[in-house]
């Protein structure tokens, strides 16, 4: 994996239901991990992004560049 694909922002949250932490990639559409723990979310977020980002490469389809700190409103 290239250094620039770990700079995808990660949106990190707690899922009642699924009773499990749900890690999100808001720049590549359907990116999501989950996880029991926090640190357990963001390693298979990260490995989502890599598969995200493969399949992408492989299929022709254009990867967003991270832009970074995303801004909330």
């Amino acid at each position: 994996m290239r250094n620039a694909e770990l700079h995808y922002e990660v949106v990190l949250y707690w899922m009642d239901e699924e009773q499990r932490y749900i890690a999100e990639v808001p720049e590549l559409p359907g990116c999501r991990a989950a996880g029991r723990t926090r640190l357990d979310a963001i390693f298979h977020a990260e490995n989502a992004i890599a598969v995200w980002i493969e399949t992408a490469r492989l299929s022709g389809d254009p990867i967003p560049q991270p832009r970074g700190r995303m801004a909330f409103r």
